[in-house]
């Protein structure tokens, strides 16, 4: 259960409306549900904040920003030039640096090249 110290709807002790786990009153949104809805914030600054306790990621308090709906503007649709400049990322993170193949999938990052090229032909043995 959230703790009474996230509860200050007028802002007071944290400087922007703050309340606790799951009771953000309705009308605010944060920005995954605001895209489900195809808008985005549109510059407006956060409007609230919902704080709570995580034992996730070395613990803590955790936030998450609320914005208001109305004041959200429709997502930029994806150009041509956008979606081709996405899918030459995406190559490039698949691209082996020292044998120049595709391996299929995203590149492990701590290795930097394919797993063929760190730890040899599986099958060659």
């Amino acid at each position: 259960m959230s703790r009474p110290r996230f509860w200050d709807p007028a802002g007071e002790r944290f400087g922007i409306p703050t309340f606790p786990w799951r009771m953000a009153p309705e009308g605010f949104c944060t920005r995954r549900q605001l895209r489900a809805r195809g808008l985005r914030p549109n510059g407006q600054p956060v409007a609230a904040q919902v704080l709570w306790y995580s034992r996730r990621y070395g613990g803590g308090v955790r936030a998450a920003y609320l914005y208001r709906p109305e004041l959200a503007a429709p997502v930029r649709p994806m150009t041509p030039a956008k979606a081709a400049a996405l899918a030459a990322a995406n190559a490039a993170r698949r691209l082996c640096p020292d044998c120049g193949l595709d391996a299929g999938h995203v590149l492990p990052a701590h290795l930097g090249r394919c797993l063929t090229c760190e730890y040899g032909d599986p099958l060659a043995a």
